[in-house]
C-alpha cells in the first residue's frame, strides 16, 4: 500500500448514520482509501430501527469498511440520545485521541414522509419526527465531536443531505417538513464552515443524486445488478446513481490537503466527480441534479447526463 493508495491512512472518520445508502457507502469509501471508521446507527444485529429494515446492520458496514482496506468499528448509537452520543465521542478519544473526519449522515425518516398534502393536513407527529431524526441529531452529533476533531487542524465536516443550496433555495421539496430537514444541514454547513475557519477545519453540504439505496432499489423491486429495469416503468431511473458515487465524493474530499477552497459551499456527488475525475460503480458519472433542473423545461436525453 502507498499514500497514493491509501491516502487516508491513520486518519480517524466518525460515519453517523452509516447503517445503509449513502452513509454506509462513505464509511467504504473511506475505509478504501485506508482509515479507520466509527460507524454508527441504530439497526444492529440484535435490534432494528424503526425503519423496519433488518437486511442492512452496523455491523455488516464495519466488516465491509475493514475487507476495503480500513479498519471498520461499529458503535450502536441513537444519535437522539446526547449520552449515547457522549460515549461515543469518548470512546473514539480513549482510543485514538483525535477525530480527523466527521461525517453527518444521519436520517432514517424515508418512511414518514408523505407527498401531496399541506402541512396542516400532514401527521405533525411524523414531521416533528423527521427534524428530530434530520436535524436534531446532526446538531447533537456535531456539538459534542467537534471538540475533539478541534484538536487537531485541518479536521473535516461533511453534512450529507438532499439537494444543493442552489436547487433547494427556489423550490419546495414538496413536504414542509422534509424541506426544513433536508435543508438545515446545508446551513449548518455553512455556519459551521465559519466556527471551524480559526481551526483550519473546513465543512460542507454533500448531497448524491436520485440515490438507489437499498430501501430504493426495494420500492422499484430490482436489485443493484438488474436496476436498470426499473427505466421500463420510469425512464428518468436511468439517471440515478448507486452509494459508491457520494461515498467515492466524500473520501475524495477528505484526502484534498486543498479541501478548504470548498467549505461553506453546498456540493452534489455530480460536481466533485467533474472536479477529483472518480465515477460511480458502472464507470459513468451521472450528473442527477443538472438532468432535474433541465427536466424543467424539457425532455433532456438521460445519456448527456451520464
Amino acid at each position: 500500500m502507498t499514500t497514493e493508495t491509501t491516502p487516508l491512512h491513520g486518519r480517524i472518520c466518525l460515519v453517523a448514520g452509516a447503517t445503509r445508502g449513502a452513509g454506509r457507502a462513505i464509511a467504504v469509501q473511506l475505509g478504501a482509501a485506508g482509515a479507520t471508521v466509527y460507524v454508527t446507527g441504530r439497526t444492529t444485529r440484535e435490534k432494528v430501527s424503526e425503519v423496519g429494515r433488518a437486511t442492512e446492520t452496523i455491523e455488516e458496514t464495519a466488516e465491509l469498511v475493514t475487507a476495503a482496506g480500513g479498519e471498520g468499528i461499529a458503535v450502536p448509537t441513537d444519535h437522539l440520545d446526547p449520552e449515547q452520543v457522549r460515549a461515543l465521542v469518548d470512546r473514539i478519544d480513549r482510543e485514538q485521541g483525535r477525530l480527523d473526519v466527521l461525517v453527518n449522515d444521519v436520517w432514517g425518516g424515508e418512511h414518514l414522509v408523505t407527498f401531496g398534502k399541506k402541512t396542516w393536513e400532514t401527521d405533525l407527529d411524523g414531521g416533528l419526527r423527521m427534524l428530530e431524526l434530520g436535524v436534531r441529531t446532526h446538531a447533537i452529533t456535531s456539538h459534542t465531536a467537534l471538540p475533539l476533531l478541534i484538536r487537531n487542524s485541518g479536521g473535516l465536516v461533511v453534512e450529507v443531505t438532499d439537494g444543493t443550496a442552489a436547487y433547494n433555495d427556489t423550490r419546495f421539496r414538496e413536504n414542509l417538513f422534509y424541506d426544513l430537514a433536508k435543508n438545515a444541514p446545508i446551513r449548518m454547513a455553512f455556519g459551521l464552515a465559519k466556527e471551524l475557519a480559526e481551526y483550519g477545519g473546513t465543512a460542507v453540504a454533500v448531497t448524491p443524486g436520485w440515490l438507489r439505496s437499498e430501501q430504493m432499489l426495494a420500492g422499484f423491486g430490482v436489485t443493484e445488478e438488474n436496476w436498470r429495469d426499473a427505466t421500463e416503468k420510469l425512464p428518468d431511473f436511468g439517471i440515478s446513481e448507486s452509494p459508491v458515487y457520494v461515498g467515492r465524493a466524500v473520501a475524495a474530499l477528505a484526502a484534498d490537503p486543498g479541501r478548504n477552497r470548498w467549505t461553506g459551499q453546498s456540493l452534489s456527488s455530480g460536481e466533485l466527480a467533474k472536479q477529483y475525475g472518480f465515477t460511480d460503480a458502472d464507470g459513468s458519472r451521472p450528473d442527477a441534479w443538472g438532468f432535474i433542473v433541465a427536466s424543467e423545461i424539457g425532455k433532456p436525453d438521460v445519456a448527456e447526463y451520464r
